[in-house]
């Protein structure tokens, strides 16, 4: 009963079957972990790429739209900075209250 609780099913009396076993399950997770790393770059590279172009697409865009501004409104936002003129009329929210 001992020892099939502890039998993992590869488990031997030959010593040099238990060495190729604990030689062959490390490559194995060696070669795992290389693959996992590797497939991380290829991954992140891809994601950085793809990252780079859409700030790029977005940077050109800004660009084509300022070009597209007029000059005379290039004048007027850096004279008033931020001040919209116009008129304005209040208009009562209740025309009965009078």
């Amino acid at each position: 009963m001992k020892q099939f609780l502890f039998n993992n099913g590869f488990s031997s009396r030959n010593p040099i079957v238990n060495l190729l076993i604990i030689i062959v399950g490390g490559l194995m997770i060696a070669a795992s972990i290389m693959l996992g790393f590797f497939a991380f770059i290829i991954i992140g590279s891809i994601v950085l790429i793809m990252a780079s172009v859409i700030a790029i697409r977005i940077w050109w865009f800004n660009q084509a739209m300022r070009r597209q501004e007029s000059p005379q409104s290039n004048n007027n936002a850096n004279d008033t900075a931020g001040i919209i003129e116009g008129e304005y009329q209040v208009v009562d929210d209740d025309p009965k209250a009078e």
